[in-house]
C-alpha cells in the first residue's frame, strides 16, 4: 500500500548533561546543527527540536525564578530557534531534568493533546535527582512520545539503571484514552544519560588506549546498553543506531581529554521505537537520518549528543483530523489544546 503522504517530518533530538554549569556566552549553533541538518525537506532545519538537558543547576533559588521564567538554558535555545521562527510547545522540569519542544508555525494546527510526564527514581522513587521527563502528542492524527531520563550512575550500578528504567515505564501515564503508556504511542524516542557503562575488566588507559586507536566497535561490544537490550532487561522494545563516535563520557570540564577517574563510556543515548498502526490503510515509517556527538562543548564532563529523524506518515483515504479520530477516539482534549488554538489563532491573524 503506496498511500497519500499526509505528512513528512524531520525531528532533531539533542541530549546533554550540562553538568550544572550555566550557558553564558556559548553558542548552541553547532549542537543544534542550525543550517547544517541533513533533513530531506528542501529546509536547512528541522520541523522539529526537541532538546533535553540533564543536571541543569538546581539551587534552590533558580527552581523558585523557574516557576515564574524560563530557565536559563531554555533562554539560551529560544536565542537561537526565536529567530527562524520555531515555537516553544511544550516543556517539563524535573528537578536537574529538562524537556522542551519547539515546532515550526506550519505545523501548529496538526497538533493536539500535549501533554507532560514526570517520573522520580532517585531513593527509591523519593526524589528527582534522577527518573524522567516527557512530552507526548498527537502529530497528524499518530500517537508521539518523547523521553528524556537520567538514570543512576557508575559502573556497578547496571542492576539500578535497570530498575530505574522498569520504574519509569510503570509509573509514566498520561490521559490520552489510548495512549496511556509509553509504549502504547507509534513513535516513540527515549534519550537522555542514561548512564550505561562498559561492561569489561578493561582499565581505563585500556579503554582510553582503543579510543584512540579507534577501535570503538572492540568496546561497543562489552557496552551494557547493548547487552541488556539484547538480553530483554531493558529498552528491549528499543532500536538504537550503532554510536560511530568515541565515547561521551568522562572528560576533564574545558578539555576533550579523558578524565582518568573513571572509565569512558558512551552514556549519552538516542534510541526510538516504530509501532505500526493497526488500521490497514495508514502506514508509517521512521528513518534515522544521523546520529552524532559534538566534541568541540567542554562544558561539562559530558559531550551532548544529537540525533536526526525521518517520519513519514501515509493513508489512503484520511486526512490527519481523520486519523486524529480514528486513533485518539476524539474524546479528550488537553489544556495545552487550548494554547494550540490560541497560536493557531495569532499565527492566522498576525
Amino acid at each position: 500500500m503506496d498511500g497519500d503522504i499526509v505528512a513528512q517530518l524531520c525531528i532533531y533530538i539533542l541530549t546533554w548533561n550540562v553538568g550544572g554549569h550555566y550557558p553564558d556566552d556559548i553558542s548552541l549553533n553547532d549542537a543544534l546543527s542550525l543550517n547544517a541538518t541533513v533533513c530531506p525537506n528542501n529546509s536547512d532545519v528541522p520541523d522539529i527540536y526537541v532538546i533535553g538537558f540533564q543536571e541543569v543547576n538546581t539551587q534552590p533559588k533558580n527552581q523558585i525564578m523557574n516557576y515564574f521564567q524560563d530557565d536559563q538554558w531554555t533562554f539560551k535555545v529560544k536565542e537561537h530557534l526565536d529567530d527562524m521562527g520555531f515555537i516553544k510547545l511544550g516543556a517539563e522540569r524535573l528537578q536537574g531534568m529538562l524537556i522542551s519542544m519547539w515546532v515550526q508555525p506550519k505545523h501548529i494546527s496538526h497538533i493536539r493533546e500535549i501533554e507532560t510526564q514526570n517520573t522520580k527514581t532517585g531513593f527509591g522513587g523519593l526524589w528527582g535527582n534522577k527518573g524522567a521527563v516527557s512530552i507526548r502528542l498527537s502529530l497528524y492524527g499518530t500517537g508521539v512520545v518523547f523521553v528524556a531520563s537520567h538514570l543512576a550512575a557508575h559502573d556497578e550500578k547496571l542492576r539500578e539503571r535497570v530498575e530505574d528504567y522498569d520504574q519509569i515505564v510503570d509509573n509514566h501515564h498520561y490521559k490520552a484514552p489510548r495512549y496511556r503508556n509509553i509504549f502504547d504511542h507509534n513513535f516513540v524516542f527515549w534519550f537522555g544519560d542514561l548512564n550505561f557503562r562498559l561492561d569489561s575488566h578493561d582499565s581505563v588507559w585500556d579503554i582510553r588506549n582503543a579510543v584512540e586507536q579507534g577501535r570503538l566497535d572492540e568496546l561497543y561490544q562489552f557496552d551494557q546498553l547493548k547487552l541488556v537490550r539484547e538480553t530483554g532487561n531493558a529498552f528491549s522494545l528499543m532500536e538504537e543506531r550503532k554510536p560511530n563516535f568515541p565515547p561521551t563520557f568522562k572528560f576533564i570540564e574545558g578539555t576533550s581529554d579523558y578524565n582518568l577517574k573513571r572509565r569512558p563510556a558512551w552514556c549519552d543515548r538516542i534510541l526510538y521505537r516504530l509501532q505500526a498502526p493497526v488500521y490497514p490503510d495508514v502506514q508509517l515509517n521512521l528513518k534515522q537520518l544521523a546520529y552524532k556527538s559534538h566534541p568541540e562543548y567542554n562544558l561539562s564532563d559530558h559531550k551532548p549528543v544529537s540525533a536526526e529523524f525521518l517520519i513519514t506518515i501515509k493513508a489512503d483515504k484520511y486526512t490527519d483530523d481523520e486519523l486524529y479520530e480514528m486513533t485518539h477516539g476524539g474524546s479528550f482534549i488537553s489544556l495545552p489544546l487550548v494554547r494550540l488554538i490560541f497560536i493557531s489563532f495569532y499565527l492566522t491573524i498576525f
